[in-house]
């Protein structure tokens, strides 16, 4: 199983209030473990413009610094991360996503979203959630998280707020419907 380029939506009841209600984008998923990135948690205390002024990054787009950061998950909560589209490259490195994103942790990408040249579609994020070999199979089985399909609209254009009902909507599920205890048969 490789899910790669899918959406992890948290079940009620998943134990961790850090993920309680995340919808996460998976960057990448192989037997050596998974990472992916919280795409609706908003991270209040901080904007883009807090940021590129700590690493004394000047800014000339307009309301670039007025961009919200997310909290990615709660492994290296200092180091940042843009999820974004496909037409945008990174000068140094960006991580191609199937089916058609992209993840760039270089500093390029932020001088270039405040020069203006930075991606069409992204989020910006502190932090991601990381999982070691068959840990994220085993949350699965224990009915910590459902996956789904991605979509351009969900991850860049709904409310971060919506996002958790709008991923499982897309699956057709109610989300008052959901338990937050597994039963077994």
């Amino acid at each position: 199983m490789n899910l790669t380029g899918k959406l992890l939506i948290a079940m009620p009841g998943i134990g961790d209030p850090r993920f309680e209600h995340s919808v996460i984008f998976l960057c990448s998923h192989s037997d050596e473990g998974a990472m992916g990135l919280i795409i609706n948690k908003i991270a209040p205390e901080v904007q883009l413009g807090n940021l590129l002024e700590q690493l004394e990054i000047p800014v000339t787009e307009a309301g670039a610094e007025k961009l919200a950061i997310r909290f990615g998950g709660p492994v290296e909560t200092q180091r940042g991360f843009v999820l974004h589209s496909p037409e945008y490259e990174s000068s140094v490195n960006s991580l191609a996503v199937p089916p058609g994103y992209a993840m760039t942790a270089t500093l390029d990408i932020l001088e270039d979203i405040a020069q203006g040249s930075g991606p069409e579609k992204m989020l910006v994020m502190l932090g991601y959630a990381g999982w070691g070999p068959g840990q994220l199979e085993a949350e699965i089985v224990a009915n910590g998280w459902l996956t789904t399909e991605c979509s351009d609209d969900l991850i860049f254009d709904t409310a971060d707020g919506d996002k958790w009902g709008a991923a499982l909507g897309a699956m057709g599920i109610d989300p008052l419907s959901l338990s937050a205890s597994a039963g077994t048969a």
